[in-house]
């Protein structure tokens, strides 16, 4: 087994695994809930860019239908994102099951 050469591709793994985590902070994904009344945008890594909301559904008398709209929303989009981050992953590892 050589040594060197073992360590220079785990250096490019490495490098080719930031340069798809920088990219995945860029990339984003959409989750739409409550028949479209709330869409949530999300980077691949986690943030929420953006919600927009239906004006039908804010009704000061049930502001709780509004927040679980939200929150589902919210929940959907970075679990989306977090799929497209793991499979992304997964490419570059070779499913060698290393955290990223």
């Amino acid at each position: 087994m050589n040594i060197q050469k073992l360590m220079k591709q785990a250096q490019q793994m490495q490098a080719g695994m930031a340069a798809a985590q920088e990219e995945l902070a860029k990339r984003t994904v959409d989750a739409t809930v409550g028949g479209g009344k709330v869409t949530v945008v999300a980077t691949c890594a986690g943030d929420v860019v953006s919600i927009k909301i239906d004006k039908s559904v804010v009704d000061p008398e049930d502001v709780d239908f509004l927040q679980d709209l939200v929150l589902k929303g919210v929940q959907e989009a970075v679990n989306k994102g977090k799929e497209v981050a793991a499979t992304e992953m997964k490419k570059l590892t070779g499913g060698m099951g290393l955290p990223f």
